[in-house]
C-alpha cells in the first residue's frame, strides 16, 4: 500500500482543502452526510476555522458547559448580536452534525458514539465523550429479566408505595408503576352434610373455606419474599348501594319537563359564550397579509398593502426577500404598469405562452423586443384642463409607493438578482421611462432608474435592447442631473457581474458631445460617471472611428476633449516632497569651557540688578540639552569669577552677588527642563542636569554673536573674539590681523574712521587667508592675493551678509542651534564617512587629498545633513496605495484612444464604419471621401496627442509618481502608433 504522507499529518497542519478531504473521508466511512458549505444567517461558516476555534476553547463539551460560549464563538463569524441565541444554537448544530464525531476520533482519539445517538439527534446537551447507548437510553422494563441479567437500579427503584387498607384504590400510588393486584380469597360455603365426621371431630378443628388457585397466583417461591402488608391484605367490606329514582314522563311528567327546560337554557348560555369559528386566531403575518391585499384588486386593500410595504421595505428591507414571497414582485410590477392607463388607453398583461401577439401583451419569458415601437404608436388620451380628481391624485401617489417599495428592496443583492431574472421587470422599466414628461412622474422615474442601476449588472443588453435605447435617450433629452447620473451608472454597469463584456454600440454622437461638455463641470460625481462611460465607449475601435469621422464637426472635435482629459490628470493633486540624503550630518561636540562674555554684553550685565543679572548671564552663555550636565560648584565658580572683580567698582550697579543656594535655585526656574541632582558614589556629586555651555554666546535679544576664526600659522587656536555685527568682525580682521591702519582723526570729515587705502593696495606676495578651514589662498594654491585689498574682498565671503535678510536669518538660526549649515565650505571630501555615517578622524583629508586633518580641525558646531529634495505632484490613491479617482479614469481613456486610433484610422480609410444620422436634419460629417482619406494613424495621433497634450503628458510623467506608469503606457502607445 503506498505511503501517504498527508494522512500522517496532524489536522492542525492541514490546509483547507486537505482538511475537508479528511473530514469527507471520515463521514463517508461513518455513513453520515457532510454539509460542505454550511451557512448561518446567510453567512458562510468555514468548518476548519470553526473546528480550530472550538478546540482552542476545550472542545464541544467544554464550550457547551460554558454559558454563552457559543454566542461568543459566533462573533468570530460576524454573526449579529440580535437573535444571538438562535444563531448560537444554529452554529452549535453545524458543529454537532459535521465535526463532533470527528473531534472525538481525531482530537481525543476515542471511538465516537453511534450516529443514531449523535448525528441523528438534535444538538441539545453535551457530554459526547461519555455518551454510550446504555447511559443515553433507558432500558425498557423487563429487559433485564428477559436477558437473564440482574437489573441495576437505584434504591428508590426498589421502594414500593403500598395503599393502606381501606383506601379503596386497590393499587399502588407510585406514578408510572402498576403492581399485581392482591389475591382475593372468596368465601366458599360448605355444601356437605352438617353432620361432622369423626375425623374432623377428633382433630378439634372447625370447617375452613376452601380456595381455588387463581391463574395469576404467586408461587410459593415468591410468597416468602412478599411483604407482610401484601400477604395479609384483605379487601374492604362491600358498601351498600344507594338507589335513586329516575324522573321520567311516566312517573313524574311535571318534574321531567322542568328539567328539560332548564337544560335547554343552559345549552343556550353555553352556545352564547362559545368561541365562534375563526375567532381567537391571529391570522397571517403582516408580510402575507400585505401580499394578498396587493393581489386582491380591491382598492382599499391595495392602499393598505402599499402603505405597509413602503414601511417594511424601509425598515426591514435587508431581510425581506422576493423569493420568500412568491408573486410579490409580479404584483408590484403590475401595479406600477397600471399608471400607463392615465396617459394611454391600454392595460398591459403578461403572457407566458409566447402565443399572444396582441398590442397590450408583454412577453413574460424573453421580454418584448418591439416595446419601444408599440409605445410610440400609442395615442395619448385627451385630458380636460380642469381640477384633478382626488382619486387620480391618490392613484399617482400609490404608484409611487409601489415604485419606492421595489426600489428599496432592489438595493439588496438577492432581490436584484431575483428581479433580473424577470423579463417583465425590464419591460416595466422601459414602459415607465417612456411615459410623457409629467411633473407627477419625476419621482417614479428616479425610482425606476435606481432599479435599473441595480439590475443591469446581471443583463447582457445588445444595441437594439429597448431599455438600453431608453437609457441613452434619457441622457440625451433630460436636464435632470440625478436622472442623467443614474442613467450613466446603469449603462456603465451592464453585465458587470457577468463574463460578457459591455459593448457600448450605436451611441448617438449627440450623447457623446453632451458628455464631453460635462467634463468642464466642477461636479466630481457627474464627471466620474462620464469618464466611466467614455472609458467603456473608447474601448471599441469602431466607436473611436466614429469619433474620427465626426472630428471635423465643430460640435464633436477631439481636440477639446483631449485637453480636458489632460486637465483631469491633475485633479486632486497634492505636493509631495521626497528627500534623498547627499551628506550625512556630523554631531556637534559639547563645549568644554564656558564662553567669555563679549565686552558690550558685559557692560549691559553690569548695569542690571540681581537676580536679573545672573539670570540674563545664564541665558546668554548656557543652553538646554537633555543629555548634558554641569556640576553646581563649577557653575557657581564661573558666576563668581565673572562678576566678583566688578562687585565693588563703579561699573557694577549691584553691590554684591547672589547666595549660592538662591543662584542654583534660579537655574531650574530659567531652564524649564534643568534639575538639581545628587549623584551618589564614593563621594557625592551635586550637578545640574539638562544644561550645557554654548559654543557662541547670545545677546539680550537672543541673537548669536559672530566669532572670529582667524588663526595664523603661529598659533594653535583661532582668535575666538565675539562681535555683535558682521561689520564689526570685518573691521576687527582688517585692524587686528591684517594691520590695515585707519585714517587718523583730524582729517576730512568724510574719511574719518575709514581704512587707509594707500597701505591696503601695496603688493605683498606673502599675504594669505588664515580663516579657519579656508583653502582658497592657502597651501600654495594659486592665484594668491597680491594686496591686502584683494584679501579684504575675499574675507567678506566668510561673513554673513546683512543686506540679505534671508541668508542672515538662516545663519543666526544655525548659530543659535550650534549647527553649521550644510552649504558651508568644508575642508574634507564626502567620501570620508565612517561606518556609522559620522566622519572618522582617521579618514579626514585636506582639499589636496593628501594632507591629513585631525578631529580638532572639524568645526565644533557640527554640520547638518545635506538633502536633495524633489517635489512631486501626486494624485489621489486608494487604501492600498494604487491610483484612484478622476485622474486614473482620465488616463485610462487616453490609453484607450492611443491604442485604438491606429485601428480606427484603418477602418476610416477602408470605409468599414457604420454611420448613422442620429439627429434629424443633420448631415453625417464623416460621409465625405475627403474625411475618410484624410490621413493615416500618424496624422491622427499627432493631431490628438501632439502640442499642448503631449507637453502635459510629459509633465505628468515626470511629476506625478502615482500615474507615471499609466502615462508611460500612453506615451509608448503613441510612439508605437507613429512607428517610432
Amino acid at each position: 500500500m503506498p505511503h501517504n504522507e498527508e494522512a500522517e499529518k496532524p489536522t492542525e497542519e492541514l490546509d483547507g482543502e486537505q482538511f475537508m478531504q479528511r473530514l469527507a473521508a471520515f463521514h463517508e466511512e461513518r455513513g453520515t452526510t457532510l454539509e460542505v458549505a454550511p451557512r448561518v444567517h446567510g453567512k458562510p461558516i468555514d468548518l476548519q476555522k470553526l473546528y480550530k476555534i472550538t478546540l482552542e476553547q476545550g472542545g464541544y463539551d467544554e464550550v457547551t458547559r460554558t454559558r454563552g460560549a457559543w454566542r461568543q464563538l459566533g462573533l468570530a463569524f460576524n454573526l449579529t448580536t440580535s437573535n444571538a441565541g438562535v444563531y448560537a444554537f444554529t452554529l452549535k448544530t453545524v458543529y454537532y452534525k459535521n465535526l463532533a464525531a470527528f473531534e472525538i476520533k481525531d482530537h481525543h482519539h476515542k471511538t465516537p458514539p453511534p450516529k443514531d445517538i449523535l448525528e441523528d439527534l438534535t444538538a441539545r446537551g453535551g457530554d459526547l465523550l461519555t455518551r454510550t447507548v446504555e447511559n443515553f437510553r433507558q432500558a425498557p422494563a423487563g429487559d433485564a429479566e428477559a436477558s437473564g441479567e440482574e437489573e441495576v437500579s437505584t434504591p428508590n427503584g426498589n421502594k414500593m408505595d403500598i395503599d393502606e387498607p381501606g383506601s379503596g384504590t386497590g393499587r399502588s400510588t407510585r406514578a408510572g408503576l402498576r403492581q399485581a393486584p392482591p389475591q382475593r380469597v372468596l368465601f366458599q360455603p360448605d355444601v356437605s352434610s352438617s353432620r361432622q365426621t369423626r375425623t374432623a371431630t377428633s382433630r378439634g378443628q372447625s370447617p375452613q373455606p376452601t380456595t381455588s388457585a387463581p391463574v395469576n397466583s404467586y408461587s410459593a417461591a415468591s410468597q416468602h419474599s412478599m411483604p407482610n402488608s401484601i400477604s395479609n391484605y384483605e379487601p374492604r367490606p362491600p358498601m351498600p348501594l344507594t338507589l335513586r329514582g329516575v324522573v321520567t314522563p311516566a312517573n313524574n311528567s311535571t318534574r321531567f319537563y322542568q328539567q328539560v327546560a332548564q337544560s335547554q337554557v343552559g345549552q343556550k348560555r353555553k352556545a352564547k359564550d362559545m368561541t365562534k369559528p375563526g375567532c381567537g386566531y391571529d391570522g397571517p403575518n403582516i408580510y402575507v397579509r400585505t401580499l394578498q391585499a396587493l393581489r386582491s384588486g380591491i382598492r382599499e386593500e391595495q392602499d393598505y398593502a402599499l402603505h405597509h410595504l413602503v414601511k417594511i421595505s424601509h425598515e426591514r428591507g435587508d431581510k425581506f426577500r422576493f423569493e420568500a414571497f412568491p408573486m410579490l414582485a409580479e404584483a408590484l410590477g403590475e401595479y406600477i404598469r397600471g399608471i400607463t392607463s392615465e396617459y394611454y388607453d391600454i392595460r398591459w398583461k403578461v403572457d407566458y405562452t409566447e402565443s399572444d401577439k396582441s398590442m397590450n401583451a408583454l412577453d413574460g419569458l424573453n421580454g418584448t423586443p418591439d416595446l419601444v415601437q408599440r409605445l410610440k404608436s400609442l395615442v395619448r388620451i385627451d385630458v380636460a384642463d380642469e381640477l384633478e380628481p382626488k382619486g387620480k391624485s391618490m392613484h399617482f401617489e400609490k404608484v409611487k409607493e409601489a415604485g419606492l417599495t421595489m426600489r428599496n428592496l432592489s438595493l439588496m443583492e438577492d432581490n436584484a438578482k431575483y428581479l433580473a431574472d424577470m423579463a417583465e421587470i425590464r419591460d416595466t422599466l422601459t414602459i415607465v421611462l417612456s411615459l410623457p414628461d409629467d411633473p407627477r412622474l419625476v419621482e417614479l422615474r428616479h425610482y425606476m432608474l435606481d432599479i435599473a442601476e441595480m439590475v443591469t449588472r446581471y443583463w447582457v443588453m445588445p444595441r437594439n435592447d429597448p431599455l438600453y435605447r431608453i437609457l441613452l435617450d434619457e441622457i440625451n433629452r433630460s436636464s435632470d442631473r440625478g436622472a442623467i447620473l443614474t442613467s450613466l451608472r446603469a449603462i456603465c454597469r451592464i453585465s458587470m457581474n457577468l463574463k460578457d463584456n459591455n459593448n457600448l454600440l450605436s451611441v448617438p454622437m449627440t450623447v457623446v458631445g453632451k458628455l464631453a461638455s460635462y467634463l468642464l463641470l466642477q461636479d466630481e460625481e457627474l464627471v466620474g460617471a462620464t469618464l466611466d462611460f467614455m472609458y467603456q465607449y473608447t474601448a471599441l475601435p469602431s466607436n473611436v472611428a466614429i469619433l474620427l469621422l465626426h472630428s471635423n464637426n465643430p460640435k464633436y472635435r477631439l481636440a477639446p476633449l483631449m485637453k480636458e482629459l489632460c486637465r483631469l490628470l491633475r485633479h486632486g493633486e497634492v505636493e509631495v516632497q521626497v528627500k534623498s540624503i547627499l551628506q550625512q550630518a556630523i554631531p556637534d561636540i559639547p563645549a568644554e569651557t564656558i564662553p567669555d562674555v563679549p565686552d558690550d554684553l558685559l557692560r549691559q550685565l553690569l548695569q542690571m540688578d540681581e537676580p536679573e543679572r545672573s539670570n540674563t548671564w545664564l541665558k546668554c552663555v548656557f543652553e538646554e540639552h537633555k543629555d548634558s550636565e554641569i556640576t553646581q560648584i563649577a557653575l557657581w565658580q564661573a558666576y563668581q569669577s565673572r562678576f566678583t572683580p566688578f562687585s565693588n567698582t563703579a561699573l557694577a550697579n549691584a553691590p554684591g552677588l547672589l547666595p549660592a543656594a538662591e543662584f542654583i535655585k534660579n537655574v531650574s526656574i530659567i531652564f524649564e527642563n534643568a534639575t538639581a541632582q545628587v549623584v551618589n558614589g564614593t563621594t557625592s556629586k551635586f550637578i545640574i542636569k539638562g544644561i550645557r555651555p554654548r559654543h557662541i554666546p547670545i545677546d539680550t535679544r537672543q541673537q548669536p554673536y559672530l566669532r572670529c576664526l582667524w588663526q595664523p600659522p603661529s598659533t594653535t587656536k583661532p582668535c575666538n573674539l565675539f562681535l555683535p555685527k558682521p561689520e564689526d568682525l570685518y573691521s576687527h580682521i582688517l585692524t587686528a590681523h591684517l594691520g590695515v591702519p585707519r585714517i587718523p582723526e583730524g582729517s576730512s570729515e568724510d574719511a574719518t574712521g575709514k581704512f587707509d587705502p594707500s597701505s591696503a593696495h601695496n603688493i605683498d606676495p606673502s599675504i594669505e587667508c588664515h580663516w579657519s578651514h579656508c583653502l582658497r589662498f592657502t597651501h600654495g594654491r594659486p592665484p594668491l592675493p597680491q594686496t591686502k585689498a584683494h584679501l579684504a574682498h575675499h574675507i567678506k565671503v566668510h561673513l554673513p551678509n546683512n543686506n540679505n535678510t534671508t541668508t542672515s536669518g538662516k545663519l543666526k538660526h544655525l548659530f543659535s542651534s550650534n549647527r553649521t549649515s550644510a552649504t558651508a565650505t568644508y575642508p574634507f571630501k564626502p567620501n570620508t564617512l565612517g561606518p556609522h555615517g559620522a566622519h572618522d578622524p582617521r579618514l579626514l583629508v585636506g582639499a589636496d587629498g593628501r594632507t591629513p586633518l585631525t578631529r580638532t580641525d572639524v568645526d565644533n558646531l557640527g554640520r547638518e545633513a545635506a538633502y536633495h529634495t524633489i517635489v512631486y505632484r501626486n494624485t489621489p490613491v486608494d487604501e492600498h496605495g494604487d491610483p484612484a479617482g478622476l485622474s486614473l479614469t482620465a488616463v485610462l481613456v487616453l490609453r484607450n484612444l492611443a491604442r485604438n486610433i491606429p485601428k480606427a484610422a484603418e477602418m476610416v480609410r477602408s470605409g468599414d464604419v457604420e454611420m448613422e444620422v442620429e439627429v434629424e436634419g443633420e448631415e453625417a460629417w464623416g460621409a465625405s471621401a475627403a474625411v475618410r482619406h484624410a490621413g493615416g494613424a500618424e496624422e491622427w495621433l499627432e493631431g490628438c496627442f501632439g502640442g499642448e497634450v503631449g507637453r502635459e503628458l510629459m509633465w505628468s510623467l515626470g511629476h506625478n509618481r502615482v500615474l507615471s506608469g499609466y502615462v508611460a503606457d500612453v506615451v509608448g502607445l503613441v510612439r508605437k502608433g507613429k512607428g517610432e
